[in-house]
């Protein structure tokens, strides 16, 4: 946001912040959902690289086509587990996680 605006938004009594702010997560509970969007990024990325669709990964994985467009979504209900467990699953390597989570925006 441009300097400007956020000075006039302020005078304009406007808090500014971002969405840990907004719901006073801690710097672990912040981390923590960074570290959940990264992996259903990556799961998405792979499974279209892979050029096979949600079913036919729900499919290799035993579930259903919803529950992977929940994890693709980061869907609160969907645990960091089954995330690595679902590229595991799909060939990625710990090396690639490693690197998942190391350029994740972690706090």
């Amino acid at each position: 946001m441009r300097k400007e605006k956020r000075q006039k938004l302020e005078r304009q009594g406007w808090k500014i912040g971002n969405a840990a702010d907004f719901l006073e997560l801690t710097p672990e509970e912040s981390a923590f959902v960074e570290l959940k969007v990264a992996l259903s990024k990556f799961l998405k990325e792979r499974r279209k690289q892979s050029t096979i669709t949600q079913i036919e990964l729900a499919k290799l994985l035993k579930s259903s086509q919803s529950r992977i467009a929940k994890m693709e979504a980061g869907d609160p209900s969907v645990s960091i587990d089954l995330l690595i467990r679902s590229l595991l699953a799909m060939g990625a390597t710990n090396k690639d996680l490693a690197q998942t989570i190391s350029t994740s925006k972690l706090v």
